[in-house]
């Protein structure tokens, strides 16, 4: 099957999952068959019987080997000689840089500025010197449109992401490992989503094939373009984009995608972008799990309460990319505590004279609150001087108190919110 297929046909999803097994077979001895471990943390959470499917452990510690090889190792031999060219936020580049070197394919991978140092290192490791990695444009899109000038310009074939037939088919083979490897099919399998390359091949491939499975698509809040797509009738392009979760953040999904996922009957969940980062940080310190953004979403779903589970059910969440950069954590730590209500910041004009510090900690903080950042905004010769304090609570049910002492207290005190103006500029 080729680029060419229509996907508005009704017999092209039947077509679809029936060349998903002549994929995995493609895929044998290249692609690893990862791991699905029970997992006792979401279980208890949950109260089902959850399942990780260990992505993070495939070549290229993501998903994105099996749509990238099930697609190059099918060019015939002239248009593997002219080449390949993708681009990606990272994982989709490890997988041609892979799929590359095992089948001897000159390839250029395009990835924007916003891709994690790790990630470029280990497409120019998994490269090698028949991959060329080029950096360009600040979001997903950008490199996109620079990948597919390249291929025009030289006659490369371009290997999308997501939005192609083979593309769609190799990441299909994760629905088809999960089932081999349960003894019965799960009751309900929770999947990220970027482009929806994934979710479009999987879907297609359990409806058929166990068709009492809800599938539950798991989108970033700020880049939720498959929900924007299903409500408008078609692709459309989000306004506005959250690059956080780098490995999700795309501002159109795909065409082929698109029909795939609207006629598979998958749900659809947006995740806040702090609830991914505190899942994460559990992954890590409780499960000895290293998730990027885009790994913990669907994770993140099942923790945040998104996605409504009986007990007793199976449950498979997939662990989709485990690329983080470990210099993000700052900023991961960060975005969990604010959204857990743990951590606030306030503008104080203080008056510029002595003990008036000593009577906000006094007067203002409780026993279990702490100053976490103190920075004077502007110095001057005036009366009072602002500071941009940040404060981290005991509990996040201490907050109340806190705002009653504010207001109770003779200093000017502002909370600068988040997704505030002031939140943004100054945090």
């Amino acid at each position: 099957m080729n680029d060419s297929v229509d996907v508005a046909d009704p017999g092209t999803a039947q077509r679809l999952a029936a060349e998903v097994a002549a994929a995995a077979r493609r895929l044998a001895g290249v692609a690893e068959r990862t791991p699905l471990q029970r997992s006792a943390r979401l279980s208890a959470a949950t109260g089902a019987d959850v399942w990780v499917k260990r992505e993070d452990l495939q070549v290229g510690r993501s998903y994105k080997i099996r749509g990238a090889y099930n697609t190059i190792s099918q060019l015939d031999p002239t248009r593997q000689a002219a080449g390949v060219v993708c681009a990606s936020a990272g994982n989709h580049g490890q997988g041609v840089a892979h799929a590359c070197r095992a089948l001897g394919v000159h390839g250029s991978v395009f990835v924007p500025g916003t891709t994690p140092r790790q990630k470029r290192d280990r497409i120019t490791a998994l490269g090698g010197e028949v991959v060329d990695l080029v950096v360009t444009g600040d979001t997903y899109d950008e490199a996109a449109a620079a990948a597919l000038a390249h291929a025009r310009d030289t006659g490369a074939t371009l290997v999308p992401a997501f939005d192609a037939v083979p593309t769609v088919i190799g990441q299909a083979t994760v629905a088809l490992e999960l089932l081999e490897q349960l003894p019965a099919p799960p009751d309900v399998v929770v999947l990220p989503v970027g482009g929806g390359g994934l979710l479009a091949g999987c879907a297609t491939w359990l409806r058929r094939r166990s068709p009492g499975t809800r599938v539950i698509g798991v989108e970033p809040v700020g880049a939720a373009s498959m929900a924007a797509a299903l409500g408008a009738g078609g692709p459309v392009e989000l306004p506005q984009l959250d690059t956080f979760v780098d490995g999700a953040a795309v501002r159109r999904v795909g065409d082929v995608t698109f029909p795939l996922v609207r006629d598979s009957g998958a749900e659809l969940v947006a995740v806040p972008e702090g609830q991914i980062c505190t899942e994460m940080l559990d992954l890590y310190q409780v499960d000895g799990v290293i998730a990027e953004p885009a790994g913990a979403l669907a994770s993140a779903a099942l923790t945040g309460g998104l996605v409504p589970v009986e007990p007793g059910q199976t449950v498979v969440c997939l662990l989709s990319g485990g690329n983080n950069d470990v210099s993000r954590y700052g900023e991961v730590v960060e975005r969990s505590l604010v959204h857990r209500g743990l951590k606030h910041y306030f503008l104080i004009e203080f008056p510029q004279e002595p003990g008036a510090l000593r009577r906000f900690l006094d007067e203002v903080l409780g026993p279990d609150d702490d100053i976490v950042l103190f920075e004077y905004v502007k110095r001057d010769n005036r009366e009072t001087g602002a500071a941009l304090t940040g404060i981290e609570l005991g509990s996040a049910a201490d907050f109340p108190a806190l705002l009653a002492r504010i207001e109770a207290s003779p200093l000017r005190i502002q909370h600068v919110a988040p997704g505030t103006t002031a939140y943004r500029f100054l945090v």
